[in-house]
């Protein structure tokens, strides 16, 4: 069973970065290793429905971004540390969300929440202008 746990959320002021991880607490077929899955992250914002924010595919290596965090947003994986980054910066208001570590096997559409069997419990990103 994979269980995602994800971390690093809090309060920043407009501009600033904050980074967000996300490991696996649970245990997969080979182990506690996420080495091989496709992970992502997605956010869901107040009275908004959870969107897509960046994906990392283990095979081929791709990565995808969402239009509005194209360059200030970076997801990479530590393979070493088992875990799941996304790098944020130059953070905008409307980047202010509860942010969710997602994995699956192998995703067939990244964008799309149905398509991702696991999901971390959020964490929770505030931006004050």
């Amino acid at each position: 069973q994979v269980q995602l746990v994800g971390s690093g959320g809090g309060l920043v002021q407009a501009g600033d970065s904050l980074m967000l991880s996300c490991t696996n607490s649970g245990q997969t077929l080979s182990g506690y290793d996420l080495t091989g899955f496709d992970m992502g992250w997605f956010r869901e914002a107040p009275g908004k429905e959870r969107e897509f924010v960046a994906s990392i595919r283990s095979k081929p290596n791709t990565r995808d971004y969402a239009d509005f965090v194209k360059g200030r947003f970076t997801i990479s994986f530590d393979n070493a540390k088992n875990t799941l980054y996304l790098q944020m910066n130059n953070l905008k208001p409307e980047d202010t969300a509860v942010y969710y570590c997602t994995a699956d096997p192998r995703v067939q559409s990244v964008k799309s929440v149905s398509g991702w069997q696991y999901w971390g419990q959020g964490a929770q990103v505030t931006v004050s202008p």
